[in-house]
């Protein structure tokens, strides 16, 4: 069974970040070890939640596993929470990963053209160190602007495309882009891959969830990491996320603040 590290934050109610990560990975049939960045008590969406930040753990992290000869077969990362957590990451990837060890990392920083809270706005330049790093990266299209210091607006296909292009010539790396949509009622995500460029859609619903990101991420990383293509989990964690959302949208107004990933793990388990 292939060991691998998911390096994000922990949000204790929300479903984001690990809470959603870990079952979604395990899903697959993977086993995932895991360093929480900071500890909040929700996600960011809700009012007045704790946050306790956890940086200066990660290198006793990373010398305990080093002195327990630990080693993982994939890395994947989301919300980070500083500069200085980058260079440790950085470092745990380089010392802590077998020789082919797949490293997904996903630049969560930004949305709807803004820096998260809390981002200083060099933020996205070391964030680019990180990604070069990467062999995929998963962004939207604001943390795609942000990274190759591009303005924020809507963009054609051809554009799009060679925005894509240039961040994977920047990077050496595969990238997915995610919240593509071209026509009103469809949403998707662009994979370019050794030169290949691939779009795949689903239904778009009309409502707008927290945590839907981090569902299409985890479900990407397993995919890959269980031997499917680029292109094939891209697929997946399309559909996975909209069975989610789907499956969340009679409950939009009480269930605001994540969605019922849980009812379309069975999606993951059952395929071929």
């Amino acid at each position: 069974m292939k060991r691998v590290l998911t390096i994000q934050d922990i949000s204790c109610v929300g479903q984001c970040s690990l809470t959603v990560a870990l079952p979604i990975i395990s899903s697959f049939g993977i086993e995932a070890s895991v360093i929480p960045t900071a500890v909040l008590s929700t996600h960011t969406a809700f009012k007045g939640f704790t946050f306790h930040d956890i940086t200066e753990e990660l290198p006793k992290i990373e010398q305990h596993w080093n002195k327990e000869h630990i080693l993982f077969d994939g890395f994947y990362t989301g919300y980070i929470g500083s500069i200085k957590q980058i260079e440790y990451i950085i470092s745990i990837m380089d010392h802590t990963g077998k020789k082919d060890a797949i490293k997904v990392v996903d630049p969560c920083m930004a949305d709807n053209g803004k820096l998260y809270t809390g981002f200083a706005e060099d933020f996205p330049k070391h964030m680019l160190g990180l990604c070069k790093k990467a062999d995929i990266l998963l962004p939207n299209l604001t943390e795609l602007c942000l990274l190759l210091d591009k303005p924020y607006q809507m963009y054609s296909k051809q554009e799009l495309e060679g925005l894509v292009m240039e961040l994977s010539q920047i990077t050496n790396a595969s990238v997915v882009l995610t919240g593509v949509s071209f026509e009103e009622n469809q949403l998707g995500a662009l994979t370019y891959h050794k030169g290949h460029m691939s779009y795949y859609f689903t239904e778009k619903v009309p409502h707008m969830f927290h945590g839907t990101g981090d569902c299409f991420a985890s479900a990407f990383f397993g995919a890959v990491m269980k031997g499917y293509s680029y292109e094939r989990a891209s697929e997946i964690a399309c559909e996975f996320t909209y069975l989610s959302v789907k499956n969340t949208f009679k409950d939009a107004e009480e269930h605001w603040y994540g969605v019922h990933f849980e009812t379309a793990l069975s999606y993951l388990t059952n395929l071929d």
